[in-house]
């Protein structure tokens, strides 16, 4: 997993600075900083009002006693996506903003959640199949717990 890490770490800066030069070259410098500076409001504002929503459905969610899964995994992609908008250039802004629409970052995150669940790596437990059997260590199952000193 870190070649993954380090070889993204080395080539998105590399493609950020082509794209910049590439862009700088057609429009100018100071336009390009400009555009840069402008997505990253614009993706901000989006983002806050795609958080805002994405919270309160998962808000809705608890209230009605469901687990807000699917708005837990799409708030990780929001944090993601402003992290994206937050670094300065273009490619990284188009990523960013693909993870702002609401279709997008959806289909992303169910992919994602069916990939991790068929690995093995995640197991999603719904409110009905919450319970669970310890075999080691002091667990007691119940309502209530009080310690009584001996």
């Amino acid at each position: 997993m870190f070649p993954v890490f380090a070889l993204i770490f080395l080539i998105v800066p590399v493609v950020e600075i082509y794209f910049l030069i590439q862009v700088g070259q057609m429009i100018g410098a100071l336009w390009t900083v400009f555009l840069v500076v402008l997505t990253a409001v614009i993706g901000v504002h989006l983002l806050k009002s795609q958080g805002l929503s994405t919270l309160s459905r998962a808000q809705q969610k608890m209230h009605a006693g469901e687990m807000p899964a699917q708005e837990l995994l799409e708030g990780f992609a929001l944090v993601i996506a402003g992290a994206f908008l937050l670094t300065p250039g273009f490619f990284t802004d188009s990523l960013g903003f693909l993870l702002l629409i609401p279709q997008t970052r959806s289909f992303i995150m169910k992919k994602l959640s069916a990939r991790l669940m068929a690995s093995g790596s995640v197991v999603m437990q719904g409110a009905a199949s919450s319970q669970t059997t310890h075999t080691e260590g002091n667990v007691i199952e119940g309502v209530k717990y009080h310690k009584e000193d001996d």
